[in-house]
């Protein structure tokens, strides 16, 4: 895949219609974490220092194309003024005459804050018109939201089409990082999948089982996989209807050489709340009046050693119920032995999906792995091999000079 890059272009003096992401979480109109915003600012830095004019789009909450004051992207603005080290100018509109003046009236190292795009119903719709309102602000389109990339809305898709336009740093980030992981892994590559159900993840694991050489199998859904072997549930939640599809994900490892691991022995709860007594059993052993909570220690164990043999890892979801102790042990013990073979220089290390991220925080362990995407439907749908309509629209486009 090759997708033209921002940072490989002349962008002195030429305004830059960035997509961002400054979706933040935000507290009695203060951010409460500005990771989004720093990481964005970091990027764009150099594009200032060189002479760029920033025009800057970003979505914020759901305003479902209505103009709510609570969602203005206004109060992001001091944060992201600091965080770029300038002044950020503010239009309260996003397209039109008010944002082309706004736009027009940039000097070399500047930058406006749009506002929110999803305030124009035309935005989730993918409207043309408002794509090409978008193009009037400036000279080359730059998306650095790979975060919205599933997603094809005017500001992430229509617009691409109408002007030269490129990745942004963040996007060429993202899009490396998993290239490496899934495209061209240094192999043997494993991936470690959980979360409740088999059904939200049945395209990811279809796709992963053809690329990889492993697939650790956890959370709820490796709950289903015991099921179909004959498995007592108890309490448990699994998928009875998503047998089938079991058998056919076995099928599919098995044509391709993929080893599928699953927990040996399980850790059980009656109730679910933290704190709850735990009783260690073998995978095929769940009480009837228990429900299956995490992966045992001997599937750690076994987990462990499979990720000793890999040069490549690839993480989306937790193996448990890892916010509720004592049932995040085998999700913290993994995520801890992922980011020591990391540190050593031993694998390579991508992991993505809000749990996933919120999993490994847990742990402590976040700032170890190679890359950590911050990036929720959109990596998932990478996972599932799609092709993202922000990415393709980039491709599609002409070249910036």
């Amino acid at each position: 895949m090759t997708v033209p890059a921002i940072s490989e272009m002349n962008v002195a003096g030429k305004r830059l219609l960035v997509r961002a992401d400054l979706n933040v979480p935000m507290s009695e109109g203060r951010v409460t974490d500005a990771t989004r915003i720093t990481r964005f600012a970091e990027g764009m830095k150099p594009l200032l220092a060189k002479g760029a004019r920033l025009v800057i789009l970003t979505h914020f909450g759901r305003p479902k194309g209505q103009v709510m004051p609570e969602m203005s992207v206004d109060a992001l603005r001091p944060t992201l003024a600091e965080a770029l080290g300038v002044d950020v100018a503010f239009c309260s509109t996003s397209s039109g005459p008010e944002a082309e003046r706004a736009a027009s009236a940039l000097k070399d190292g500047e930058a406006v804050l749009m506002e929110n795009v999803r305030f124009d119903s035309r935005e989730e719709a993918n409207d043309s018109g408002l794509g090409a309102l978008f193009a009037r602000l400036g000279d080359i389109y730059v998306n650095d939201a790979f975060s919205t990339a599933h997603r094809a809305h005017a500001s992430t898709e229509a617009v691409a089409h109408l002007m030269p336009a490129a990745a942004g740093p963040l996007m060429m980030e993202e899009i490396t990082a998993l290239q490496n992981a899934l495209e061209a892994p240094q192999s043997p590559a494993i991936a470690i999948v959980g979360g409740a159900k088999v059904s939200t993840k049945i395209a990811v694991l279809k796709n992963l089982v053809k690329k990889l050489d492993g697939v650790i199998i956890g959370g709820g859904m490796a709950n289903t996989f015991l099921f179909a072997d004959g498995a007592p549930m108890g309490a448990s939640l699994h998928e009875p209807d998503q047998v089938a599809t079991v058998e056919e994900i076995r099928r599919l490892a098995a044509e391709n050489d993929c080893t599928l691991h699953l927990p040996a022995d399980v850790a059980c709860g009656a109730e679910f709340k933290a704190g709850a007594a735990m009783s260690l059993v073998p995978a095929d052993k769940c009480p009837s009046d228990q429900m299956i909570l995490d992966a045992g220690p001997q599937a750690v164990a076994s987990f462990k050693a499979a990720l000793e043999t890999a040069k490549t890892i690839l993480w989306n979801g937790p193996l448990g119920a890892f916010e509720i102790p004592p049932f995040d042990k085998a999700t913290t013990e993994l995520a801890k032995k992922a980011a020591e073979l990391t540190r050593n220089g031993k694998a390579v290390s991508v992991a993505g999906g809000g749990d996933t991220v919120s999993a490994l925080i847990h742990a402590g362990v976040k700032d170890d792995f190679t890359y950590v995407s911050s990036a929720g439907g959109a990596f998932l749908e990478w996972l599932e091999g799609k092709t993202l309509p922000g990415i393709a629209a980039l491709m599609r486009s002409e070249i910036a000079a």
